[in-house]
């Protein structure tokens, strides 16, 4: 089981990041411990998914390496990405499920996935 993922983020870019795991995906914000925090970027957590988002130096983002979210109502998912300007690329290539890969405000990819039947 795993507790969370990371991503990177630019420094500075933490209302991006709100707005999109806040606003868009509806994750609640995490408090991050004072001395974490320090260091910038954020943690969201919802629908069973949890989310870091830590400030690299040198960022570039993610554009292969990807956490697949396992979600209820794909549909829901897509239109809400697509309504707020994120793309959405759905894909069939993998067997017993449904699956579209955005990306987050920072580039980063991001996997949305929902079981068939």
């Amino acid at each position: 089981m795993i507790h969370h993922v990371q991503l990177a983020c630019p420094r500075g870019s933490e209302e991006l990041s709100r707005h999109f795991y806040r606003d868009v995906l509806g994750l609640a914000e995490l408090t991050k411990p004072p001395r974490l925090a320090a260091r910038g970027g954020c943690w969201f957590r919802g629908h069973g998914i949890e989310i870091h988002l830590g400030v690299e130096q040198d960022f570039r983002p993610a554009r292969k390496a990807h956490p697949g979210l396992l979600v209820h109502n794909l549909d829901g998912w897509a239109s809400a990405l697509a309504s707020a300007g994120f793309p959405v690329k759905f894909d069939e290539d993998f067997p017993g499920m449904r699956r579209f890969y955005s990306e987050d405000p920072h580039g980063n990819r991001l996997e949305f996935l929902e079981p068939l039947g």
